[in-house]
Parts: C-alpha cells; structure tokens; sequence
C-alpha cells in the first residue's frame, strides 16, 4: 500500500491533513515544518508549491505564496530540500499546485523527481479530467504517485463518481465554491458531506476551504474520513517564534 493508503487503513476518522506553503515563513523551514506536523499529531502534510497566481485560494495562502517566491523558493529547490525528506519525516506528503510551473519543469520529469525524494502524491486543481485521463494520469501512475481531485456542493453525482474513480489516496471535497479560509455555513456543509457519503465512494473523503479550528475539524469529521487546514495554520506560522512552537500550540488547539 501507498503511505496514504496506509494512513486511512490505520486511522478511519479524524484524518488531519495540514496545509503549508514550501519556503515560508522563511526559505530553509519546510523541512522543520514538515518534521514539527508529525512530531504534533498531523497525519498528512499538503505542501504547497508556491506559485503567483493561486486561484483557488484566499488571501491568507496567496500571500505566504507571494512570501515564498520572494524568499527564493522554486520546484528546483523545493525538490533538493526534500531530498533529505525520507526517513526524516514518515507522514504521507502530498504536493499542491498548480499545472503551468509544472509544465515548465517537464510533467514527466516533475513525477519522476516527486517519487524520487518520497512524495507521495498530488493535488492540481487546475488540471483538467480529460486531460488527465488522456495524457497526465498514466504518467503519475507511472511513477506511483496518488492524485486526488476536488469537488464541490455544486457538482452533479455523476461527476463525483467519475472523478472518485479517477482519484487515489483521497477525494478532495471543497466546502463551498469559494476560495480557501473563507466563513463556512456548516449546516449546509453538512448536508453536502452527508449527501456524498451516502454515495458510498471508493475514496476516502477530507474537506477543505474554512476549517480553522477544533469545532469546525469535528464538525467535518461528522461526515467524512477527516478534514484540511491551511489558512488558519499559516496564521499561525506568521505570528513569528519558534516554528516546532507554533506547530505544537496549533495542533494541540485542534486535536485536544
């Protein structure tokens, strides 16, 4: 099995998945950053690639990508601090992105390099299913690594059965069509992770976009296998101090 397979046969509810943005707060944290969420009870890391245009994010997650860029970051250069990832870190470590920094590195190089330092799998919201079916998808399988697709309260079932088929490791499933940090109304949230585990899919399922804190994290675990932080995380890290510091107080205010 996939670490991330291996994540959910381990653990079936309350899956935390914790958001970050590669080279920030500073160029040289993102391995004591990853180290810090395993030492504190994160089960899985989402990387974030930086990139100058993030679309599906808020405001919180564009600037500690535009912080990134002008502190140096690039794939290049996330690719060799994570050379030293494994066995350092052992939590399942997926990339997010966007496609057009990943076309310019060469997609076929960029998996093989992602496999090579122990990512475990992708997230580009941006690339498309038929795209992926047809070009992209063999290539990431190719080299082992898991992708997961996004969903949202608007998508038809159909959909969200062809794109559960098309995923491994997780379903992505977006708490509204906004953008990442946003106020959520968690009623109607429930609702649409209830549908969508009445649909009985192949894939685990973690929500994302607005969930900041203890109640919101167990609210969405009400209804699916667990849930993604990131804004709120990135606060955090940007109130300054000691990175493990920040990390160990966040995760104890989520998970405790």
């Amino acid at each position: 099995m996939s670490r991330l397979q291996q994540c959910f046969a381990r653990k079936r509810t309350r899956v935390l998945n914790v958001y970050c943005t590669a080279g920030f707060p500073h160029l040289d944290d993102t391995l004591g950053i990853l180290r810090a969420l395993e030492a504190h009870g994160a089960d899985i890391v989402e990387l974030g690639m930086p990139y100058s245009d993030p679309l599906a994010d808020g405001p919180v997650i564009q600037q500690s990508n535009a912080a990134a860029l002008a502190n140096g970051m690039s794939i290049p250069l996330l690719f060799e601090q994570l050379e030293a990832l494994r066995p350092a870190v052992t939590l399942p470590v997926v990339l997010m992105g966007y496609l057009n920094p990943v076309l310019q590195y060469g997609f076929d190089a960029f998996c093989a390099r992602a496999a090579a330092v122990g990512v475990d799998g992708l997230i580009l919201p941006d690339l498309p299913e038929y795209e992926f079916e047809h070009h992209y998808g063999p290539v990431i399988r190719r080299h082992g690594l898991d992708f997961s697709f996004l969903v949202t309260p608007e998508t038809s079932e159909a959909r969200i059965r062809r794109l559960d088929a098309l995923s491994t490791g997780f379903l992505y499933a977006v708490s509204a069509s906004s953008t990442t940090g946003g106020d959520k109304d968690m009623p109607q949230v429930a609702d649409y992770l209830a549908r969508l585990r009445g649909y009985a899919l192949r894939n685990p399922v973690l929500v994302g976009f607005g969930i900041r804190d203890r109640e919101g994290f167990l609210a969405a675990c009400r209804q699916a296998e667990g849930a993604i932080i990131g804004s709120a995380y990135i606060r955090a890290l940007e109130a300054g101090g000691n990175v493990d510091d920040a990390t160990r107080r966040f995760l104890q205010g989520i998970l405790t």
